[in-house]
């Protein structure tokens, strides 16, 4: 099925569906991927986390109950999920700026609109790839966190300030690693480079052996290493049968290309 066809079937889902329980499991198997990787694909496509979406339209639908209803503060907040009034009401004014309490016909609200997917966006380019097998990294490591949609700006920004500070006394950088989360917070993907020598001020980090698709990159610019990326995602994943792993994406830079690496079952 056509990925945009998937993410509408997910929207329409979650839409018909912000009163109850939503099972990301449930989610994934609309797209015929595991959870991790379904919410990978939607947060990349859209540049919002999938629980941030969630939240977004039923403090939307809330907001409509409120004005156009008689329902009290704690039965909107049941409705929509909610554990308590107080966390309702704070989630409520974060998104519209007024206290739920204060909701009258000259209330001003916001409403974050369900996404709706082009469904006639056609892929015709061929990504190459290899499947090959790493052993058990040790790496040290200084990073950034960032948003996703400040990563593609951020992270060579930071590379380039670090290997001008490290580069002579440890040499090149040779990898780069990134990391996701979907949680609410304003920072929370990471961008790291890695040396293989220990260096002060580095964390240490321990990469588990795994397995990985490898798509090599005929550059070492930024610009051509997020365009792989998002093809990877919204092109090469959506119709794979792997499924990604919670684990680090590595960038491994040599011989002026860049190998992608990107952790699978």
């Amino acid at each position: 099925m056509n990925i945009y066809k998937c993410l509408n079937k997910i929207t329409e889902y979650i839409d018909n569906n912000l009163e109850n329980n939503i099972e990301y499991e449930v989610l994934a198997k609309m797209m015929g991927v595991n959870s991790y990787t379904m919410q990978r694909i939607f947060s990349l496509i859209t540049n919002i986390p999938l629980s941030e979406y969630i939240r977004k339209r039923r403090l939307s639908n809330a907001g409509f109950d409120l004005y156009n209803s008689n329902m009290k503060v704690i039965d909107v907040a049941i409705k929509y999920n909610y554990e308590s009034a107080t966390a309702f009401s704070r989630a409520f004014e974060n998104f519209h700026g007024i206290k739920p309490s204060q909701v009258t016909k000259l209330s001003k609200l916001k409403n974050f609109p369900r996404i709706i997917f082009n469904e006639n966006i056609t892929i015709t380019q061929e990504l190459e790839y290899n499947i090959i097998k790493k052993e058990e990294f040790i790496f040290y490591a200084l990073g950034i966190k960032t948003d996703n949609k400040k990563i593609g700006e951020d992270a060579p920004k930071f590379f380039i300030a670090t290997e001008l500070k490290y580069k002579e006394k440890y040499g090149d950088i040779k990898y780069g690693m990134v990391t996701y989360s979907d949680n609410l917070r304003e920072k929370c993907n990471g961008y790291y480079v890695l040396y293989e020598t220990k260096v002060n001020g580095f964390k240490k980090v321990i990469i588990p052996e795994s397995k990985y698709l490898m798509f090599r990159i005929n550059s070492q610019k930024a610009k051509d290493i997020q365009e792989m990326s998002h093809r990877f995602y919204l092109e090469f994943l959506p119709s794979c049968k792997y499924n990604l792993k919670n684990t680090p994406e590595l960038e491994y830079y040599h011989d002026g290309v860049t190998d992608f690496l990107v952790p699978i079952y």
